[in-house]
């Protein structure tokens, strides 16, 4: 049996599903090798179109970028005060349909706020579109075929969100979509 890099939580997956809550504010304290690895590790354990994989990390620590970070981009002013961030990318010479990229890169980013949040860790997605697209890949040096999906904050939390109730039976369909008029 092939042994696990990853670091053990005690939390089970459909309580760290129902619970997990996009956290903002951070104490400042770093946050371990070995739990940032864990992190990555979710994260290339996610579905992928075909097996393609598309994704490439970039983990980024460095305080001025992380500043540069959040003085560029309204949504991102968390990453200034982040342990560190992950940059989710697509490389479209592995996939080049840009749905299925967009799919594969989101799911590895679920899996990392999921690992995030089971080790006792606060993150963030923040989505990069637009002209922040332009701006990821002059920070992080990236190829035109690499596309910046997604910056995750993550750090320990300084704050605790509460947990509303998610689950809408209204927004259920079965069989077929019905409407609500």
């Amino acid at each position: 049996m092939k042994q696990s890099v990853l670091h053990s939580c005690d939390m089970d997956v459909l309580t760290a599903i129902e619970t997990r809550r996009s956290i903002r504010r951070y104490t400042g304290e770093p946050v371990s090798e070995e739990m940032l690895h864990t992190l990555l590790h979710a994260g290339f354990c996610a579905p992928s179109a075909k097996n393609c994989r598309p994704w490439e990390f970039v983990v980024v620590r460095s305080r001025d970028k992380l500043k540069c970070f959040s003085e560029h981009a309204q949504y991102q002013k968390m990453a200034e005060h982040a342990a560190f961030a992950i940059v989710v990318c697509g490389d479209t010479r592995r996939l080049d349909h840009h749905d299925l990229l967009l799919n594969d890169c989101s799911a590895a980013v679920e899996n990392i706020l999921l690992a995030a949040h089971g080790l006792g860790l606060g993150a963030v997605w923040c989505g990069i579109v637009n002209e922040l697209v332009n701006f990821f890949r002059q920070q992080l040096s990236l190829p035109e075929e690499v596309l910046p999906v997604a910056l995750v904050a993550v750090g320990h939390p300084a704050e605790e969100r509460p947990v509303p109730e998610r689950y809408d039976p209204s927004h259920v369909h079965f069989e077929a979509y019905q409407s609500k008029n």
